[in-house]
């Protein structure tokens, strides 16, 4: 870490880090078995233009078009959207971790993810991340996908710190690598216990706060 390390922001990955994955490839294996797809040949055309999707350029519709309504089916474009926003699940032990610490030590949050339009504001209203998020900078809205180290750039532009102040916690570690490329350091993500104890050793620690509520919670009247 830099000798002038202090943390005022966090960078935050959505999928993978405080909700699971938006459309990862064992969703879409779900959704062939759930909707009868030729899986291979969904999952070849999703790769043609998901990254476009991502990037805002294709909205879900028009990606859906490509990779599974590009012939008639027996089901909906509804239902396919529903079960697509279906998948997605909180975890909770690292939303409740990342409110508190944005409490006590004032940080600003700032979601850094790759993920298409529709998805992004569904999750973040779904979730309550638009709660403690303070901005999302998500593929759909820059027009940039990560690795690219623009969309670093451009997060740090817009709340006006120095790489150093930032802390980024992404469960891909080739994303946490290219946010170290800019001097910005980092967690992989493994886990909610993982992140917590390298939270921890940076001095982004809950305990005290803690035990002053379990105190507080059990002290007699």
């Amino acid at each position: 870490m830099p000798k002038d390390f202090h943390v005022t922001a966090l960078f935050l990955d959505i999928g993978g880090v405080l909700l699971t994955n938006g459309w990862d490839r064992h969703m879409r294996s779900r959704a062939a078995e759930v909707f009868g797809l030729d899986y291979k040949e969904m999952d070849e055309r999703h790769h043609l233009a998901y990254s476009i999707h991502e990037c805002g350029k294709l909205t879900l519709d028009e990606y859906l078009d490509r990779a599974v309504f590009y012939t008639e089916r027996t089901f909906s474009k509804k239902e396919f959207k529903a079960f697509m926003f279906e998948q997605s699940k909180p975890h909770p032990d690292m939303i409740d971790l990342i409110r508190k610490l944005k409490g006590r030590y004032h940080l600003r949050i700032i979601a850094v993810s790759n993920e298409g339009r529709e998805l992004t504001v569904y999750r973040a209203g779904q979730f309550g991340l638009q709660d403690f998020v303070d901005a999302f900078v998500s593929s759909c809205f820059v027009h940039l996908r990560k690795p690219d180290k623009e969309i670093y750039r451009i997060a740090l532009d817009i709340i006006q710190v120095r790489p150093a102040q930032v802390l980024y916690i992404d469960d891909r570690a080739i994303f946490v690598e290219t946010a170290q490329d800019l001097g910005i350091p980092g967690i992989h993500h493994k886990g909610y216990k993982h992140t917590r104890s390298a939270l921890e050793a940076l001095g982004l620690s809950l305990a005290g706060q803690e035990k002053g509520i379990q105190e507080a919670q059990f002290s007699p009247l």
